[in-house]
Protein backbone atom coordinates (compact mmCIF):
# COMPACT_ATOMS: atom_id res chain seq x y z
CA UNK A 1 0.00 0.00 0.00
CA UNK A 2 1.38 3.41 -0.97
CA UNK A 3 2.08 5.87 1.81
CA UNK A 4 2.20 8.80 -0.62
CA UNK A 5 1.66 9.56 -4.30
CA UNK A 6 4.39 12.20 -4.20
CA UNK A 7 7.39 10.12 -5.39
CA UNK A 8 5.50 8.94 -8.48
CA UNK A 9 4.09 12.40 -9.12
CA UNK A 10 7.55 13.98 -9.05
CA UNK A 11 8.89 11.32 -11.42
CA UNK A 12 5.97 11.96 -13.78
CA UNK A 13 6.40 15.73 -13.58
CA UNK A 14 10.10 15.39 -14.43
CA UNK A 15 9.30 13.16 -17.41
CA UNK A 16 6.64 15.59 -18.67
CA UNK A 17 8.94 18.61 -18.34
CA UNK A 18 11.92 16.85 -19.93
CA UNK A 19 9.70 16.00 -22.92
CA UNK A 20 8.13 19.47 -23.20
CA UNK A 21 9.02 21.03 -26.57
CA UNK A 22 9.54 24.48 -25.03
CA UNK A 23 12.16 23.15 -22.62
CA UNK A 24 14.52 21.67 -25.21
CA UNK A 25 18.03 22.79 -24.30
CA UNK A 26 16.97 23.69 -20.74
CA UNK A 27 18.34 21.61 -17.88
CA UNK A 28 15.46 20.00 -15.94
CA UNK A 29 16.87 19.01 -12.56
CA UNK A 30 15.54 16.56 -9.98
CA UNK A 31 16.13 18.53 -6.78
CA UNK A 32 18.70 21.21 -6.10
CA UNK A 33 21.43 22.10 -8.58
CA UNK A 34 24.88 20.70 -7.89
CA UNK A 35 28.25 21.55 -9.32
CA UNK A 36 28.71 24.10 -12.08
CA UNK A 37 25.52 26.07 -12.71
CA UNK A 38 26.73 28.18 -15.60
CA UNK A 39 23.89 26.87 -17.77
CA UNK A 40 21.90 29.63 -19.40
CA UNK A 41 18.55 28.29 -18.16
CA UNK A 42 17.48 25.58 -15.76
CA UNK A 43 14.33 24.32 -14.08
CA UNK A 44 14.56 22.47 -10.76
CA UNK A 45 11.73 20.30 -9.45
CA UNK A 46 11.65 19.90 -5.67
CA UNK A 47 13.92 22.85 -4.97
CA UNK A 48 13.71 26.55 -4.21
CA UNK A 49 16.60 28.71 -3.03
CA UNK A 50 16.54 29.78 0.59
CA UNK A 51 14.48 26.80 1.79
CA UNK A 52 15.11 23.15 2.48
CA UNK A 53 11.52 22.25 1.58
CA UNK A 54 10.86 20.29 -1.61
CA UNK A 55 7.22 19.24 -1.12
CA UNK A 56 4.53 20.06 1.42
CA UNK A 57 2.12 17.18 2.16
CA UNK A 58 -1.14 16.83 4.05
CA UNK A 59 -3.40 13.77 4.29
CA UNK A 60 -6.80 12.89 5.72
CA UNK A 61 -9.12 9.89 5.67
CA UNK A 62 -11.13 9.76 2.46
CA UNK A 63 -14.10 7.91 3.98
CA UNK A 64 -15.25 6.44 7.26
CA UNK A 65 -13.44 3.17 7.84
CA UNK A 66 -10.02 4.65 7.10
CA UNK A 67 -9.35 2.39 4.10
CA UNK A 68 -8.26 5.18 1.77
CA UNK A 69 -6.70 8.56 2.29
CA UNK A 70 -6.81 11.83 0.40
CA UNK A 71 -3.44 13.47 -0.08
CA UNK A 72 -2.79 17.08 -0.98
CA UNK A 73 0.73 18.14 -1.81
CA UNK A 74 2.51 21.19 -3.13
CA UNK A 75 5.65 20.55 -5.17
CA UNK A 76 8.06 23.47 -5.07
CA UNK A 77 10.24 24.37 -8.02
CA UNK A 78 12.63 26.96 -9.37
CA UNK A 79 13.33 28.52 -12.75
CA UNK A 80 16.68 30.24 -13.25
CA UNK A 81 17.82 32.17 -16.29
CA UNK A 82 21.18 33.90 -16.81
CA UNK A 83 23.36 34.89 -19.75
CA UNK A 84 26.03 37.14 -18.24
CA UNK A 85 24.64 40.32 -19.76
CA UNK A 86 22.88 43.31 -18.13
CA UNK A 87 19.47 43.00 -19.83
CA UNK A 88 17.05 42.40 -16.93
CA UNK A 89 14.04 42.74 -19.22
CA UNK A 90 15.27 39.84 -21.36
CA UNK A 91 15.97 37.63 -18.33
CA UNK A 92 12.58 38.39 -16.76
CA UNK A 93 10.82 37.73 -20.06
CA UNK A 94 12.68 34.42 -20.45
CA UNK A 95 11.80 33.35 -16.88
CA UNK A 96 8.10 33.90 -17.55
CA UNK A 97 8.39 32.15 -20.92
CA UNK A 98 9.75 29.06 -19.11
CA UNK A 99 7.01 29.32 -16.47
CA UNK A 100 4.44 29.35 -19.27
CA UNK A 101 5.92 26.15 -20.73
CA UNK A 102 5.71 24.44 -17.32
CA UNK A 103 2.12 25.56 -16.77
CA UNK A 104 1.07 24.50 -20.27
CA UNK A 105 2.82 21.11 -19.91
CA UNK A 106 0.55 20.14 -17.01
CA UNK A 107 -2.63 21.76 -18.33
CA UNK A 108 -5.24 19.61 -20.05
CA UNK A 109 -5.31 20.26 -23.76
CA UNK A 110 -6.40 18.50 -26.92
CA UNK A 111 -2.90 17.12 -27.41
CA UNK A 112 -2.49 15.94 -23.83
CA UNK A 113 -5.86 15.53 -22.11
CA UNK A 114 -4.33 13.59 -19.20
CA UNK A 115 -1.71 16.22 -18.35
CA UNK A 116 -3.31 17.40 -15.09
CA UNK A 117 -3.08 13.85 -13.70
CA UNK A 118 0.68 13.76 -14.27
CA UNK A 119 0.38 10.62 -16.38
CA UNK A 120 -2.13 9.09 -13.96
CA UNK A 121 -0.02 9.48 -10.83
CA UNK A 122 -2.52 11.90 -9.17
CA UNK A 123 -6.18 12.88 -9.48
CA UNK A 124 -5.20 16.38 -10.60
CA UNK A 125 -2.43 18.94 -10.52
CA UNK A 126 -2.31 22.65 -11.20
CA UNK A 127 0.09 25.57 -11.15
CA UNK A 128 -0.79 27.59 -8.04
CA UNK A 129 1.83 30.26 -7.29
CA UNK A 130 4.99 31.96 -8.37
CA UNK A 131 7.41 34.56 -7.03
CA UNK A 132 9.77 36.49 -9.32
CA UNK A 133 13.27 37.11 -7.98
CA UNK A 134 15.83 39.29 -9.77
CA UNK A 135 19.52 39.79 -9.04
CA UNK A 136 22.22 42.04 -10.42
CA UNK A 137 25.57 40.33 -9.92
CA UNK A 138 29.14 40.95 -11.01
CA UNK A 139 28.56 38.20 -13.61
CA UNK A 140 25.42 39.74 -15.10
CA UNK A 141 21.75 39.80 -14.22
CA UNK A 142 19.69 36.76 -13.25
CA UNK A 143 15.97 36.23 -13.03
CA UNK A 144 14.31 33.36 -11.26
CA UNK A 145 10.81 32.27 -10.40
CA UNK A 146 9.97 30.19 -7.35
CA UNK A 147 6.87 28.21 -8.39
CA UNK A 148 4.51 25.67 -6.91
CA UNK A 149 2.24 23.00 -8.29
CA UNK A 150 -0.58 21.60 -6.16
CA UNK A 151 -1.52 17.90 -6.37
CA UNK A 152 -4.40 15.84 -5.11
CA UNK A 153 -4.29 12.05 -4.92
CA UNK A 154 -6.24 9.16 -3.42
CA UNK A 155 -4.05 6.58 -1.72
Amino acid sequence: MAVSAVPGAIDALLAILRAAPGLQGVQVLDGPPTGDQSAKDYVAVGYQPETDEAVQITQSFAYAGARTRDEQAVVLGWIDTWTGDRDMHARRTRAFELLGVIELAIRASGGSPDAPTLNGSVLWSEFTAGVLKQANTDQGVRAGIAWSIALRARI
